[in-house]
């Protein structure tokens, strides 16, 4: 009697440890676990997740927003929708959506919507609080902390003078885009360089990061622009110039530029362009609010595969792609060539690239996947490949809407002859010889960018196929620019002034 009583007793205390580890099992998942979300919410997630990592922010922003609508308040969907809210430049959407949130990457977030959007004072506050973190490996939130803390007050990219500022390029056996100007009243070169997200002054002659004052043609002043430091040496044995600065794309999103190689001239305005007459529009993104992103397809039909390219204007050949970008391309890696004196680097042709309306078959291509996933790191973005200067030379180039937008006008037929380009046409193991210099294209052939008045020469009709791009010699530097800025001078024959 006395062995049954204890039992019932021990029973009945094991059932109630039971039960209460059925209430404490029960209240771990009320709480905001991976099992209590709700189906609906997780695909959508999943899939804004998916497309935001392939580069397709309209639809990566479309399903965050309907994962939002269903859990509000879930953390993983609001630093998603902060992501492709920094990547289209809506700084405003980013604070709202990380507000509140104390984690590291919304911390990361919310430092770059303030810095981009030159708050500097709340900026300083975001990214000094992100980098005390030791976890925390963010070289650009380091250096961007201490310039904004130095620059507490001011208000960045302040533009005086005419309205419009015009600057002859040099003309270089490379596709290199070199700009001369005035930093801080002294000449130098600069580069444009769309793979940064900074300007960047020289630091081998003991260059600090430091706000400095710009200069472009006679007349347009660029005061108060954040720069930070490295050595460019290497740079400018590339292309065989003393460059001193290179133009990054926070900075070029304030000038509203024009840059034409061809013709020559690089031109900066007080005021948003107007629409060329004649051209296509390419939508632009920025990972991280920093690097230039945008979207082509390896084909002209609505089904052709879609490709996310890094556009890096610092790289003088036109295309490089992974094995994944060749694949998408249509072009098997058995059909690669070797390139003399770079390695494993290969190069082939990619059949067919639109970008916008424009149709570019032919486009000469490196092969590497080691340089695509050198850029991925940190972007959260799954790259085909880079565009270089050696694509965007064919075109006047030009940023709108704050830099959302790139505008591509055809040029004209001859203008894709590498004469015109001063590129070489001899096999890569010829030996190097200085090109001798071309004449500027004939008058007329260049038209006016941000006037409305149109080139002579039409595009290829939408659908069409256009002229074959000019390769680049990315192996070969430039040999024929001079060391120093030129002297001010009038627009070579057939370039127009804006």
């Amino acid at each position: 009697m006395f062995r049954s009583a204890l039992g019932s007793v021990l029973a009945s205390r094991l059932l109630a440890v039971m039960g209460s580890s059925v209430v404490i099992w029960g209240c771990a998942a009320g709480g905001p676990s991976q099992a209590e979300w709700p189906p609906v919410s997780k695909r959508w997630f999943d899939r804004g997740d998916a497309s935001f990592r392939q580069g397709d922010l309209e639809d990566a922003e479309s399903a965050s927003e309907n994962a939002l609508r269903v859990t509000p308040d879930r953390e993983e969907v609001r630093l998603l929708a902060a992501r492709i809210a920094l990547a289209k430049l809506e700084y405003a959407r980013t604070l709202q959506v990380t507000e509140g949130l104390e984690s590291n990457e919304a911390r990361s977030l919310r430092g770059r919507a303030y810095w981009y959007s030159g708050d500097i004072d709340h900026a300083a506050d975001e990214l000094e609080k992100l980098v005390a973190d030791p976890e925390v490996r963010d070289a650009w939130a380091v250096e961007i902390a201490k310039l904004a803390r130095r620059g507490v007050g001011r208000k960045p990219f302040q533009m005086s003078g005419g309205q419009v500022g015009v600057t002859d390029m040099p003309r270089t056996g490379s596709t290199a885009m070199i700009v001369p100007l005035e930093i801080n009243g002294e000449p130098a070169l600069g580069l444009i360089a769309t793979g940064t997200a900074e300007a960047v002054v020289d630091s081998s002659a003991g260059g600090q990061p430091s706000w400095v004052s710009l200069r472009f043609g006679e007349n347009v002043e660029v005061r108060d622009v954040p720069a930070l430091a490295k050595d460019l040496s290497g740079i400018s044995r590339q292309v065989n110039a003393p460059i001193k600065i290179l133009l990054g794309v926070n900075l070029l999103r304030h000038v509203h530029p024009t840059f034409d190689l061809i013709g020559g001239q690089f031109v900066v305005r007080r005021y948003e362009p107007p629409p060329p007459p004649i051209a296509t529009t390419v939508k632009l993104s920025y990972v991280r609010g920093g690097g230039m992103l945008l979207r082509g397809s390896f084909g002209a039909e609505a089904t052709a595969a879609q490709a996310s390219l890094l556009v890096d204007t610092s790289i003088v050949y036109p295309v490089a792609l992974d094995s994944g970008g060749w694949k998408k391309a249509g072009v098997p890696a058995s059909s690669l060539r070797s390139v003399p004196n770079a390695g494993s680097m290969k190069s082939g042709t990619v059949p067919l690239l639109k970008l916008g309306a424009f149709e570019l078959p032919g486009v000469p291509a490196l092969s590497g996947d080691d340089p695509v996933k050198e850029r991925e790191k940190g972007l959260d973005i799954e790259l085909d490949g880079l565009v270089g200067s050696g694509l965007l030379a064919n075109f006047r180039v030009t940023l709108a809407d704050g830099g959302r937008t790139m505008w591509l006008e055809d040029m004209p037929h001859e203008a894709f002859a590498p004469s015109n380009l001063n590129i070489p046409e001899t096999p890569d193991d010829a030996p190097e010889e200085a090109p001798e210099e071309e004449e500027a294209p004939p008058a007329g052939k260049a038209g006016k960018p941000g006037t409305g008045k149109p080139a002579a020469a039409k595009p290829a009709p939408a659908g069409a196929a256009a002229k074959p791009v000019a390769p680049a010699a990315p192996a070969t530097p430039a040999a024929v620019l001079p060391t120093k800025p030129a002297p001010a001078s009038a627009p070579a024959k057939g370039a127009t002034k804006p």
